[in-house]
């Protein structure tokens, strides 16, 4: 199973497999074309009010990825995460994030939870 985390705004390249964007909204300034997104699951992402907490620093990235795990326990959420596994079972597959730090976002807490 191979899952890899880049930022969107990266150049696609031949090893990413299948590329899913794990972000609710569609990255700034980057065209569909570009992006070359295979995969969005909207409902695989954190919920606006997760998000905007952890923006706002109220909170450590482990406290906010023990919420997030707790989102994904939700039954749309859950089928899409098995869905990425499946996927993950099948071939490569890169999870896409616009974030600055794509270690310390939801992306890696997906990535560690497919693997």
């Amino acid at each position: 199973m191979s899952v890899r985390i880049r930022r969107v705004y990266e150049a696609p390249e031949p090893e990413d497999g299948v590329r899913v964007l794990v972000d609710r909204l569609w990255p700034r300034g980057l065209s569909k074309d570009a992006a070359q997104v295979d995969e969005w699951p909207k409902g695989l992402t954190p919920s606006t009010e997760l998000r905007r907490w952890y923006h706002a620093g109220e909170g450590s990235y482990e406290e906010f990825a023990g919420r997030y795990e707790a989102e994904l326990d939700a039954p749309e959420a859950a089928e899409l995460l098995e869905h990425v596994r499946d996927l993950a079972g099948r071939g490569a597959v890169t999870l896409l994030t616009a974030s600055k730090s794509p270690d310390r976002s939801h992306a890696a807490v997906l990535a560690r939870l497919l693997s």
